[in-house]
């Protein structure tokens, strides 16, 4: 086969199209879709219209124009629900595995009302996230395209429905899971050359990260409407003197050269604190509630409402709004100008048959079970999670760590110009996403990149830097398991995050020798960059229902012992300059098939389904100790978690 037709599958339409080319700077914010009095959502999940492109090339829809007419009428179609991943839906194994373009299509009635010329109504089509390369046609004509799974895009489609009032509107999304050298996350495609082993056209996509790599649309697609002359963007930075907590605004309005706004900020009984006027100012709160962590506060993810009301077009909408403050030093992570240690989890947006589909029952599921554990933090290991995950952490109290989908970068490749500007792009799409977020208080631009290879001091230092232009407000950092001493991107970080597996994938059964190997670790880093660490991955495989004693690998008294050994280093450390410890993981998860892994990674301290190994107890009883020495302003409800209560004191 010839090499470039890796190329072919991920972009089929650059032959067809002349698409794929990067973007330059973001055009124009991406609010979270909220109703107000002059805005309505029309959700478009359920059932969809679904194709996968056989071809060799991938590129028939492209060729045959499939997205010119109803997809029915260019061959066999079968029903896929939205949002999921396609993966597991159908018993057709090569539908798990396939890679390339897919097809989705379904026709919706935009209500008659929005199609008014006046006083006008906008309609905007967006899709929360389809991995990885998305093209959106509407009643046939191409509205937008989107490089990158994990960050929702959108487009103005008015003119469309406008040409056909009455009739359906027919919504057509072709995605392409393919990954390259400069994706993200990267990827190669591997021909199998040799047709007496295997059959002509044979390929596989390699990657170099340990999850599925699930593809489809994944996050909720819907309509929503403004007025034409709109809100566009609204950005919030907080900080607080003294008494008084400072709400600062920038707000963009599109559609117009001429408007006002007013602003109003009201507390969670409704009673106005604070007022406004125009697109930049600063409100005062006096005695204002901070947004608190989880178990930090008696009243974790105060929430505030900003109301923006612009008055020429009447176009209304409410940001929420957490006031507090993020600092850095030596050896401390401070919330509010107080330590905090983060005692948490890495997650993945995985389960059974849905994949990464978003799904509210699991979602809440896994809400309670990291309350009952007493979880104060998790890391969007490695990719950016559901808003709608995110929305949860606000009001919950759960700090987060936000991490783009750069992981698996393990060859020089992944470091080149392109890499970079793509890099950039998404990073500037993250932030715009989450930027008004309280209980994000650090970017990570990648996981466990190959950090010592040459390329790897410049590009990791222009990406931090770019990460910090665009939010000056928040620490950055990137997840590492290079050697302290050949990492060249660790003295552009804020705070190291180091990954280790010791009596793992190193030296394996050996519980011994963890206190040694992971003392010299923390030493080893802090001597050499003066900066807070956070044991940001550690753990062992355990399957649930295997015991074994004494421990062995496997079984969940080898994992939960592992894990009592690294935590008595990490409370000595605690007490100088560690700031945190991220279990790996918080529930099993698929990984593609292997000899390592049995129908995935069973890391997990709760199975796929949500249910607790031996571990989950011991890190429960963990966390909530730790929560009583670290919570400054109220103590937890012991009695009710069944845990006994013993005297607080404040995190050193």
């Amino acid at each position: 086969m010839a090499p470039d037709k890796s190329v072919l599958l991920i972009c089929a339409l650059c032959l067809v199209l002349g698409c794929c080319q990067q973007g330059g700077a973001l055009d124009g914010g991406m609010l979270y879709p909220r109703e107000s009095p002059s805005r309505e959502l029309k959700e478009l999940g359920g059932l969809w219209s679904f194709r996968a492109d056989w071809s060799e090339r991938r590129d028939a829809g492209f060729v045959e124009g499939w997205y010119k007419k109803p997809l029915s009428q260019s061959g066999p179609v079968i029903d896929m629900p939205v949002p999921a991943s396609f993966n597991e839906i159908t018993q057709d194994p090569k539908l798990r595995q396939y890679i390339g373009w897919v097809w989705y299509e379904k026709e919706v009635f935009p209500p008659a009302r929005w199609l008014l010329r006046d006083p006008g109504t906008r309609v905007v089509l967006r899709v929360g996230s389809a991995n990885y390369y998305s093209i959106v046609w509407v009643n046939g004509v191409q509205v937008t395209e989107h490089e990158g799974g994990h960050l929702p895009f959108e487009a103005e489609i008015n003119q469309f429905l406008r040409d056909a009032p009455g009739e359906p509107c027919r919504i057509t999304i072709a995605v392409n899971n393919t990954l390259t050298p400069h994706t993200l996350p990267p990827g190669t495609i591997h021909y199998m050359e040799n047709e007496s082993m295997y059959p002509k056209g044979y390929f596989v996509q390699d990657t170099q990260f340990d999850f599925f790599n699930y593809a489809g649309i994944h996050r909720p697609v819907l309509l929503y409407t403004t007025p034409l002359a709109y809100i566009d963007d609204i950005t919030v930075t907080t900080d607080v003197m003294g008494s008084v907590g400072l709400v600062q605004y920038l707000v963009s309005v599109r559609g117009s050269p001429r408007y006002s706004l007013t602003l109003t900020l009201r507390d969670q009984d409704g009673v106005t604190v604070a007022t406004g006027n125009g697109s930049a100012g600063e409100m005062k709160v006096v005695n204002p509630l901070l947004w608190w962590p989880y178990l930090m506060h008696e009243r974790p993810g105060y929430l505030y409402y900003l109301k923006v009301d612009g008055t020429v077009s009447e176009d209304t909408y409410t940001q929420p709004v957490g006031i507090r403050t993020v600092q850095v030093t030596r050896n401390k992570f401070l919330i509010n100008g107080k330590p905090f240690y983060f005692h948490g989890v890495n997650k993945h947006e995985d389960s059974d048959i849905r994949g990464k589909g978003l799904d509210w029952p699991l979602i809440m599921k896994d809400f309670n079970l990291l309350q009952w554990l007493g979880a104060n933090s998790f890391r969007t290991s490695h990719y950016p999670y559901a808003e709608e995950i995110m929305e949860l952490c606000d009001a919950y109290g759960i700090v987060v760590i936000d991490e783009s989908p750069a992981v698996g970068m393990k060859d020089s490749m992944n470091f080149g110009n392109k890499s970079l500007q793509h890099h950039l792009i998404v990073m500037e799409e993250l932030i715009r996403r989450d930027k008004n977020r309280p209980s994000v208080v650090m970017w990570s631009v990648a996981n466990e990149p190959a950090s010592s290879l040459p390329p790897a001091g410049y590009y990791f230092k222009t990406v931090i830097a770019h990460t910090k232009a665009t939010d000056p407000t928040r620490p950055v950092t990137f997840i590492t398991n290079t050697n302290y001493a050949l990492d060249l991107g660790a003295p552009y970080v804020d705070v190291i995050c180091v990954n280790s597996y010791f009596s793992w994938y190193h030296d394996p059964g050996h519980l011994e020798v963890i206190r040694l190997q992971l003392n010299s670790q923390f030493e080893n880093w802090y001597q050499t960059h003066q900066k807070p660490i956070i044991q940001s991955e550690y753990g062992a495989d355990a399957i649930a229902g295997l015991h074994m004693d004494p421990p062995l690998m496997f079984s969940e008294e080898y994992q939960a012992a592992l894990l009592k050994e690294y935590h008595a280093v990490l409370d000595q450390k605690r007490k100088d300059y560690v700031i945190g410890e991220l279990i790996w993981n918080f529930a099993d998860f698929m990984t593609n098939q292997g000899t390592m892994r049995v129908l995935g990674n069973k890391k997990g301290i709760f199975t796929r389904q949500r249910q607790p190994k031996s571990a989950a107890f011991v890190l429960r009883e963990r966390y909530w100790k730790l929560a009583e020495e670290c919570r400054p302003l109220a103590r937890p409800n012991y009695h009710d978690i069944g845990l006994p209560q013993t005297q607080a004191s404040n995190c050193t």
